[in-house]
């Protein structure tokens, strides 16, 4: 590698360029550039292009890629002592990048690990000849908690126990890549891998354009269609099963099932009638036929793996043994991800395969048997001593592992002990040193260890690779700083070509015939989650619109014990909103709960409406920290009722008219009519303060309505008029109730074809008993009996469609 500056014409000293300035550590194998310094083959357009760039540019770009990221609502949760936090999405800018013919020698090798993987799992809940044979341990086996013996005897529906796996890889200082773990429970990433993809290509769009980078979206259509294929019949639909909001990787759970069109699920959703698995919809129940599950096993079914798990569908693994439904991996797969398992593979290859791994793994030593273990105690310095059942990598296991070289002599001779109380808890692996990939700090390029993570799918034509995945790259040179969990971060994969490659996409080609499919039945509690949605977002501008408009008067007369500001207090105080505060808690909650049922469906929002509402969240609490009553709140209201108006007209204008939409819709109409009636009540009875009408119009957003109008000054029967009874007012009772009874008519049938559903019938007679009011005939009275009838009508449509 070039050393110091050069000088160029003139006798003027030249820039060093970044390949320059890179200083690989010596002794480890790095990704860039070879043991003399000069960049690999498949880096030397990328590293010139960058140059070409310079650091300040190149600093705009990857902050462009982080605003995307923040912009999409990327983020990953990380559990500390502290509990639960997102964390926005970790990029390591420059992509790591690998030549095609490398990538096929890793393919291969990952393609002869799957098939082997699924011939141990067909025979371990099969006819069991390897442990007959004593080739596996049978009290090794035994022990894994990932075995599962509800499961031993079952056939998968699918034919297949595995269908989506991925294999973290590491290259050691011989230079060959070695396979660190398995990932065959539920593998999760690959969604972080496009995501990994679309922001560096945000950041370096120009340089990927040039390059001969092979594309994502393949790998994807042909995961989906043979997702598709697997249904037995054409009723059984294609689902993902998800933990749910709190799990660490929810966001990615989402914006697959967004991306691929398959529906997201919790256990919850699923109930098993007649030995199939059904969902709960708004339609009634509906069967799955494929279920891409994203917890772990155990978790499935409280009745018969895990009692305690809240977050499983009693009676699944009976749907599976009748062979009703296709579990996407099969119960039971993440056995192969024991580490303990790393030290027969070798020898069940040759077995099974009559071959040699392509890629081994790090070599693993069981110390449940007698030589391994001795051998493990006798080498311990050079070695990293851990569980033999972790399912985890030994760079995420959190202290349970250990490197021998970094004990003290106290430490050393305690696990010297324990493995030889109970050696067949224990394994021994090679310690390895991974190789280094160039990370963008501070303008210039540093290396950071990393780890590769390759997903192969199952499709009707055998495994298909991903070509890229994602590397893991440590935030120090510490190997362990590569975890998630631990702050590491993650970078795309190129797989560069010396040709063009073919750029494919999810979308049909112009010769594939398509049909218009209409959405499928909505989840019972995705519309529930997209009612409340709908009320929270409505409950909040009536709020503000309340809060507004006592602010606007306090700042008038700073008198907040005036007769009509003492009345609006004493009218908010019974729904936990208290004025002197300004912006209450109250409200926070209820945006707060507006964020909450969002996120529980996640998969159902744009990018743009997410991050719309976590914007408007986030601006109430910064304004909680920094305003005062009066007029500072006055100004807060109205940016924050711009901000709600914003997000209310992205899903009005954006969401697709079906069946959730109207959900959504009915949440809306439902609280504004409870919301105006209220107030209406309240600020045009008998005993309403002075200035009490001008207030109502002014909440109701009908100030120039009414002028134009009334050609009279505002009177209890002019505003009433306009906001209870007026139907082409929006901000009406009746124009809600009319919304309701058109969204509430098309909603599916559940009393049979041709019969009105509760609901339907409860909104017909409110409506028109509505409709042919008077405004002497609304006293408060009735103004208070009619939100109560309003609020009613919820109770009716939770039990038609959400119990």
């Amino acid at each position: 590698m070039a050393k110091g500056n050069q000088k160029r014409a003139g006798g003027r000293p030249r820039a060093q360029s970044l390949l320059e300035r890179y200083r690989p550590i010596e002794g480890v194998v790095d990704e860039m550039v070879d043991a003399s310094g000069s960049p690999r083959p498949a880096w030397r357009s990328f590293i010139d292009a960058l140059d070409g760039l310079g650091a300040e540019r190149l600093g705009q770009r990857f902050a462009r890629a982080d605003q995307y990221l923040r912009d999409a609502g990327v983020y990953y949760r990380v559990y500390d002592k502290a509990g639960a936090n997102e964390r926005e999405w970790p990029l390591a800018y420059v992509p790591l990048l690998i030549d095609e013919q490398e990538w096929a020698e890793i393919s291969a090798g990952l393609v002869q690990r799957a098939d082997l993987f699924e011939a141990i799992l067909a025979d371990i809940y099969g006819p069991n000849r390897l442990i007959e044979r004593g080739i596996l341990p049978a009290g090794l086996i035994a022990a894994s908690p990932e075995y599962l013996r509800p499961i031993a005897g079952v056939r998968p529906a699918s034919g297949h126990f595995l269908h989506m796996v991925a294999f973290e890889l590491g290259r050691g200082p011989d230079g060959r890549w070695w396979v660190l773990g398995d990932r065959t429970q539920a593998p999760s990433g690959a969604g972080f891998a496009l995501e990994n993809r679309v922001a560096t290509t945000r950041a370096l769009s120009d340089i990927y354009g040039e390059m001969h980078v092979h594309r994502l979206a393949g790998f994807f259509r042909r995961f989906r269609d043979a997702l598709n294929g697997m249904a037995k019949d054409a009723s059984g639909r294609v689902a993902i099963l998800t933990p749910g909001p709190l799990n660490e990787t929810y966001y990615e759970h989402a914006y697959i099932a967004r991306y691929l069109g398959i529906m997201l699920l919790e256990g919850e959703d699923l109930t098993v009638s007649g030995g199939r698995l059904m969902v709960r919809t708004v339609s009634g129940l509906m069967p799955i036929g494929v279920l891409w599950r994203r917890l772990d096993a155990a978790f499935a079914d409280p009745l018969e793996l895990k009692p305690d798990s809240q977050i499983g569908t009693p009676g699944l693994v009976e749907a599976i043994r009748r062979g009703t439904v296709s579990a996407v991996n099969a119960l039971g797969s993440g056995l192969m991800e024991t580490r303990a398992l790393l030290s027969f593979l070798p020898r069940i290859a040759r077995e099974l395969q009559a071959d040699e791994l392509k890629l081994p793994n790090i070599a693993t030593w069981w110390c449940g048997q007698e030589s391994e273990r001795a051998h493990v105690l006798a080498n311990i310095d050079r070695m990293v001593v851990g569980p033999a059942l972790s399912t985890r990598l030994a760079f995420e296991d959190d202290g349970a592992t250990r490197l021998g070289s970094s004990l003290s002599a106290g430490e050393r001779a305690e696990l010297v002990a324990r493995i030889e109380a109970d050696g067949a808890g224990f394994v021994g692996q090679e310690a390895v040193t991974l190789s280094t990939t160039p990370v963008f700090v501070g303008g210039l390029l540093e290396p950071r260890p990393a780890s590769l993570r390759v997903y192969l799918a199952r499709t009707p034509e055998g495994w298909t690779v991903m070509p890229g995945g994602f590397a893991r790259v440590g935030f120090s040179l510490d190997p362990t700083a590569i975890a998630m969990q631990r702050g590491g971060q993650a970078a795309d994969v190129w797989v560069v070509s010396d040709r063009p490659v073919e750029r494919e996409t999810l979308l049909p080609q112009e010769h594939e015939s398509f049909t218009r499919s209409m959405p499928g039945s909505l989840p019972s509690r995705a519309a529930e989650n997209l009612t409340w949605l709908g009320r929270y977002i409505e409950r909040s501008e009536d709020t503000l619109r309340v809060l507004r408009a006592y602010h606007v008067r306090l700042a008038e007369t700073s008198d907040p014990d005036m007769p009509l500001l003492a009345d609006i207090r004493d009218y908010l105080e019974p729904f936990g909103i208290d004025v002197g505060t300004a912006i209450p808690p109250g409200l926070i909650g209820t945006l707060d709960s507006a964020v909450y049922s969002a996120g529980q469906i996640r998969d159902r929002f744009s990018p743009d409406g997410w991050l719309a509402l976590k914007d408007l969240a986030k601006t109430v609490h910064k304004f909680a920290e920094t305003v005062a009553p009066g007029d500072d709140a006055t100004r807060a209201m109205t940016v924050m009722l711009r901000k709600l108006a914003g997000f209310s007209g992205l899903l009005h204008e954006n969401m697709y008219r079906f069946t959730g939409w109207r959900f959504l819709e009915i949440g809306r109409r439902l609280e504004r009519g409870i919301q105006i009636a209220r107030t209406l009540s309240r600020l045009t009875g008998k005993g309403a303060p002075e200035g009490a009408l001008d207030m109502m119009l002014e909440i109701g957003d009908s100030v120039m309505t009414h002028r134009r109008q009334y050609p009279v000054q505002a009177g209890r029967r002019t505003v009433i008029d306009l906001l209870a009874l007026d139907p082409l007012n929006p901000r009406s009772v009746l124009f809600q109730l009319e919304r309701l009874k058109t969204e509430i008519g098309m909603l599916p049938s559940v009393g049979g074809e041709g019969h009105m559903s509760t609901a339907a019938k409860e909104i017909l007679q409110l409506n028109t008993a509505i409709a042919v009011r008077e405004p002497s005939d609304m006293t408060a009275d009735v103004l208070d009996d009619l939100a109560t009838e309003i609020g009613n009508l919820y109770n009716s449509l939770a039990k038609a469609y959400f119990g």
